[in-house]
C-alpha cells in the first residue's frame, strides 16, 4: 500500500513520527547524521519544533508530510544551508544535497556545471567531467545534446541536480523530492540506485509526497505541521 500523509489519520499523528520500526542499521550502526532538538520559525510561524532525527550509515529514510510541515527546511538545516533557531546537527562524512528546485544556471550546460562544482569538491575539471558523465549516464541523461539547462526537460534538469549532489563521493545524501519530472522508468531506476547506495554504506534521506512501497526504505518518518505541544521522533 502506498504511504503518504493521507494514509495516517490526523488524530494519530505527532510532530515527528516513525511509521516503521528502526532498522538493524539504526539499532547497531554509528549515527551518520544526528539532528537534536531542532526548532525553526519564520516570523510568527513555527515550522519545526523540538524535532530530533538520527540516521545510521547504510540506512535509507523517507520523510513524508503535508505541505508546510517543514520537510525542505529540515533538509536545508541538515545540509548546513539554514541555521536552526535551536538544536544541533552533527554529520559524519561529506553531504550531498539535492534541493527540490534544481539549483542550476539556465545559460550553462551540464559540463559547465560540473566544472563549476569541481574546485569546491577538490576535483580537477577533468575529474569532475569524467565522474559527472558516469553519474549522468547512469541516470540516462542526454549527454550528447550538450544543451544549455534552459533547453532541458524538467526530468533532465533534475537528473543533473541529482548528479551534482553525488559528485565528489558524497557519503550522506539529502534528497528533496529528487525524482520530480522523472518518467516511470527513471523513477524505478532511482529507487534501484537507492538500494545500491545503501549497499555501499551511503546513507540516504529522501523527502517524498508518496512512497509506493515501504520496502524501498528502512524507515518512514512523518512530519506534522507544527502546532500545540512539541514532540520528538518516537
Amino acid at each position: 500500500m502506498p504511504v503518504s500523509a493521507e494514509t495516517v489519520p490526523p488524530a494519530d499523528r505527532i510532530r515527528a513520527r516513525r511509521l516503521t520500526a528502526p532498522s538493524k542499521a539504526a539499532a547497531s550502526g554509528q549515527p551518520a547524521l544526528q539532528a537534536l532538538g531542532i526548532c525553526k520559525a519564520y516570523g510568527n510561524r513555527r515550522v519545526l519544533e523540538n524535532l530530533s532525527l538520527t540516521v545510521a550509515a547504510g540506512e535509507a529514510v523517507a520523510i513524508i508530510g503535508e505541505n508546510g510541515a517543514g520537510k525542505s527546511t529540515l533538509m536545508r538545516i541538515c545540509a548546513g544551508l539554514t541555521t536552526p533557531d535551536a538544536g544541533s546537527v552533527g554529520v559524519s562524512g561529506r553531504v550531498g544535497y539535492c534541493p527540490q528546485e534544481p539549483g542550476l544556471f539556465d545559460l550553462l550546460s551540464a559540463d559547465e556545471h560540473l566544472e563549476m562544482f569541481a574546485p569546491a569538491l577538490g576535483l580537477s575539471r577533468q575529474q569532475a567531467i569524467r565522474e559527472g558523465h558516469g553519474l549522468l549516464a547512469e541516470f540516462a541523461f542526454p549527454l550528447a545534446q550538450r544543451a544549455q539547462c534552459r533547453h532541458l526537460s524538467g526530468g533532465s534538469r533534475q537528473k543533473l541536480n541529482l548528479a551534482l549532489a553525488l559528485l565528489g563521493g558524497a557519503r550522506i545524501l539529502l534528497l528533496d523530492e529528487p525524482y520530480q519530472g522523472f518518467d516511470h522508468g527513471a523513477y524505478v531506476s532511482f529507487w534501484e540506485h537507492v538500494a545500491r547506495w545503501k549497499g555501499e554504506g551511503i546513507w540516504v534521506v529522501v523527502v517524498t509526497h508518496l512512497l509506493a512501497d515501504q520496502a524501498l526504505v528502512d524507515r518512514v518518518v512523518e512530519l506534522e505541521i507544527a502546532c500545540g505541544p512539541a514532540a520528538e521522533e518516537q
